[in-house]
């Protein structure tokens, strides 16, 4: 199956944390793993290399004036294949809602959530480039089929919470993440939280770029009280697991999205 093969043409390493297996029980309808832009096996042409000069030559023209190789005739056909595929396992033909209220606005990868309380507007904005974080390739079982040995793609992208208090507009900024290494829990541990908070700042209302001359605060050495009360202002805020995993399910269908397009832009600039 063609979804099946190596994204590693696209996919960007990232320090960014790995969801943990047991916290995508949601996403088991999910797309497999894997990626590719260049076939395997079976094919019956090759890229034009120095050993090979002759591959991907002859060269054609038509009226648009680019040039058309016999590569990019099967590399057209290859990725009309591939789109077919990608739309086919599409979990979300729209973007799943997140509960609570929020309201979306997307811009391309930029997305955007806003929802408003007593006396306070709260906005969290993420970007699902590079959200997909490297996995490596594990063994494989015997007797397991090779789709079924593949991760799935999910999106855990870092996130930006803004609380701004509408009577001193005044902005207390979070940046949160799905950490790598986050005590996950299982059916019967305790349950923890699945995304932290790294940085905290006031920062102008209104303003997109981050201010280097206002005081950040790094939670690598927090206080675990003033920590755990930060985390309990958020969830009175709605931005608690639950969001947290919503927020994963709709990146995964954007990034899946913007996936599709950016495939089917390919597709068009290398046949004209």
């Amino acid at each position: 199956m063609l979804s099946s093969f190596s994204r590693s043409l696209f996919s960007a390493a990232r320090v960014a944390a790995v969801r943990p297996q047991h916290l995508l029980s949601s996403f088991n309808a999910g797309r497999s793993f894997t990626r590719s832009l260049w076939l395997v096996g079976g094919n019956n042409w090759l890229r034009p290399t120095f050993l090979f000069p002759q591959r991907g030559f002859p060269a054609v023209s038509c009226g648009c004036g680019g040039l058309h190789t016999d590569g990019d005739k099967a590399f057209a056909e290859f990725l009309n294949d591939e789109i077919k595929e990608e739309k086919k396992i599409q979990k979300h033909k729209s973007l799943p809602k997140i509960t609570g209220g929020w309201e979306l606005e997307v811009n391309g990868t930029e997305a955007k959530l806003m929802r408003k309380i007593t006396g306070e507007k709260i906005t969290v904005t993420f970007n699902t480039n590079n959200s997909i974080p490297p996995t490596f390739d594990e063994e494989q079982q015997e007797g397991q089929k090779a789709e079924e040995n593949e991760p799935e793609l999910v999106s855990t992208p870092n996130f930006v919470v803004e609380v701004t208090k509408l009577d001193t507009n005044q902005t207390l900024v979070l940046d949160c993440h799905y950490p790598e290494d986050e005590a996950g829990h299982g059916e019967e541990e305790e349950e923890s939280d699945i995304f932290t908070i790294r940085e905290v700042s006031f920062q102008p209302t209104g303003e997109t770029d981050w201010k280097e001359n206002s005081y950040t605060l790094s939670t690598d050495s927090l206080d675990w009280a003033l920590y755990d009360h930060l985390m309990d202002f958020l969830a009175d805020r709605g931005v608690d697991n639950t969001f947290a995993d919503e927020l994963i399910e709709l990146s995964t269908s954007l990034e899946h999205q913007e996936y599709i397009k950016f495939l089917e832009n390919l597709k068009s600039f290398v046949k004209c």
